[in-house]
């Protein structure tokens, strides 16, 4: 895993992995689409939309782990300790 200048390598696996993902998220939102429009009850609206919350607030926190092992750890060996700032700021904005 490689990270440099605001540009993140990827491999195919977690590439795969993420897709995956993003993938599953879209088809939740595209049922939810649906559902408003066969006028589903509200409540099992609001119950699928909670699912798609936390499908991608899961996806965020796999990402976020993914830069904090490979990209902040590796700015910070070769000195970069802004890079503290950065995931402080992140963190902050993420919550």
């Amino acid at each position: 895993m490689e990270c440099c200048e605001r540009k993140k390598v990827r491999t195919e696996e977690e590439k795969r992995m993420l897709t995956s993902r993003i993938n599953r998220i879209a088809g939740q939102l595209n049922g939810v689409k649906k559902m408003v429009a066969e006028d589903r009850y509200c409540d099992d609206i609001l119950i699928q939309l909670a699912a798609v919350e936390k499908a991608v607030k899961s996806l965020a926190c796999v990402v976020f782990e993914n830069h904090v092992h490979s990209c902040l750890v590796e700015n910070i060996q070769s000195g970069n300790t802004e890079a503290v700032d950065e995931i402080v700021a992140l963190f902050k904005r993420y919550q």
